[in-house]
Protein backbone atom coordinates (compact mmCIF):
# COMPACT_ATOMS: atom_id res chain seq x y z
CA UNK A 1 0.00 0.00 0.00
CA UNK A 2 1.31 3.42 -0.92
CA UNK A 3 0.55 6.43 1.30
CA UNK A 4 0.89 10.00 0.09
CA UNK A 5 0.01 13.42 1.44
CA UNK A 6 -2.56 15.22 -0.73
CA UNK A 7 -0.30 18.28 -1.09
CA UNK A 8 2.42 16.13 -2.69
CA UNK A 9 0.06 14.36 -5.11
CA UNK A 10 1.00 16.34 -8.19
CA UNK A 11 0.68 13.72 -10.94
CA UNK A 12 -2.45 13.25 -13.01
CA UNK A 13 -5.31 11.09 -11.78
CA UNK A 14 -4.67 8.82 -14.76
CA UNK A 15 -1.13 8.11 -13.55
CA UNK A 16 -2.28 7.23 -10.04
CA UNK A 17 -5.19 5.15 -11.35
CA UNK A 18 -2.79 3.01 -13.35
CA UNK A 19 -0.68 2.38 -10.24
CA UNK A 20 -3.56 0.94 -8.17
CA UNK A 21 -3.42 -2.26 -10.20
CA UNK A 22 -0.33 -3.12 -8.15
CA UNK A 23 -1.30 -1.64 -4.76
CA UNK A 24 -3.87 0.70 -3.20
CA UNK A 25 -2.96 4.35 -2.73
CA UNK A 26 -4.05 6.04 0.49
CA UNK A 27 -4.19 9.82 0.32
CA UNK A 28 -3.68 11.65 3.60
CA UNK A 29 -4.48 15.21 4.64
CA UNK A 30 -2.43 16.53 7.55
CA UNK A 31 -1.21 12.97 8.15
CA UNK A 32 -4.70 11.44 8.46
CA UNK A 33 -6.35 9.15 5.86
CA UNK A 34 -8.51 11.26 3.56
CA UNK A 35 -9.20 9.17 0.46
CA UNK A 36 -8.20 5.91 -1.19
CA UNK A 37 -7.58 4.79 -4.72
CA UNK A 38 -8.13 1.06 -5.03
CA UNK A 39 -8.55 -1.42 -7.85
CA UNK A 40 -12.16 -2.40 -8.49
CA UNK A 41 -11.30 -5.64 -10.25
CA UNK A 42 -14.30 -8.00 -10.28
CA UNK A 43 -16.71 -5.31 -9.04
CA UNK A 44 -19.72 -4.03 -10.92
CA UNK A 45 -21.27 -0.55 -10.69
CA UNK A 46 -24.25 -1.75 -8.63
CA UNK A 47 -21.98 -3.31 -6.00
CA UNK A 48 -19.86 -0.18 -5.79
CA UNK A 49 -22.89 2.08 -5.59
CA UNK A 50 -24.55 0.04 -2.84
CA UNK A 51 -21.37 -0.35 -0.78
CA UNK A 52 -20.86 3.41 -0.72
CA UNK A 53 -24.50 4.26 0.04
CA UNK A 54 -24.78 5.26 3.73
CA UNK A 55 -28.49 4.32 3.97
CA UNK A 56 -27.88 0.85 2.54
CA UNK A 57 -24.83 0.27 4.76
CA UNK A 58 -26.88 1.37 7.80
CA UNK A 59 -29.52 -1.22 6.87
CA UNK A 60 -26.84 -3.92 6.60
CA UNK A 61 -25.34 -2.93 9.96
CA UNK A 62 -28.78 -3.05 11.65
CA UNK A 63 -29.49 -6.45 10.10
CA UNK A 64 -26.16 -7.84 11.30
CA UNK A 65 -26.78 -6.53 14.81
CA UNK A 66 -30.27 -8.01 14.84
CA UNK A 67 -28.90 -11.34 13.66
CA UNK A 68 -26.39 -11.30 16.55
CA UNK A 69 -29.08 -10.65 19.16
CA UNK A 70 -32.00 -12.62 17.72
CA UNK A 71 -30.32 -15.26 15.60
CA UNK A 72 -31.25 -16.26 12.11
CA UNK A 73 -31.63 -19.13 9.68
CA UNK A 74 -29.01 -20.69 7.45
CA UNK A 75 -29.64 -21.43 3.78
CA UNK A 76 -30.92 -24.97 4.38
CA UNK A 77 -33.41 -23.73 6.98
CA UNK A 78 -34.69 -21.01 4.64
CA UNK A 79 -35.16 -23.51 1.80
CA UNK A 80 -36.97 -25.94 4.12
CA UNK A 81 -39.27 -23.20 5.42
CA UNK A 82 -40.12 -22.24 1.83
CA UNK A 83 -40.55 -25.84 0.71
CA UNK A 84 -37.64 -25.65 -1.72
CA UNK A 85 -35.24 -28.44 -2.62
CA UNK A 86 -31.61 -28.23 -1.71
CA UNK A 87 -29.59 -27.03 -4.74
CA UNK A 88 -27.59 -29.66 -6.58
CA UNK A 89 -23.81 -29.61 -6.14
CA UNK A 90 -21.86 -28.12 -9.04
CA UNK A 91 -19.44 -30.33 -10.92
Amino acid sequence: MKVMEIDTATSSLEKYARKVKKQPIIVTKNGRPFAALVSLKNADMETIEMSTNPRFMNLIDRSRERHKTEGGMNGDEVRRSLGLNKPKARK
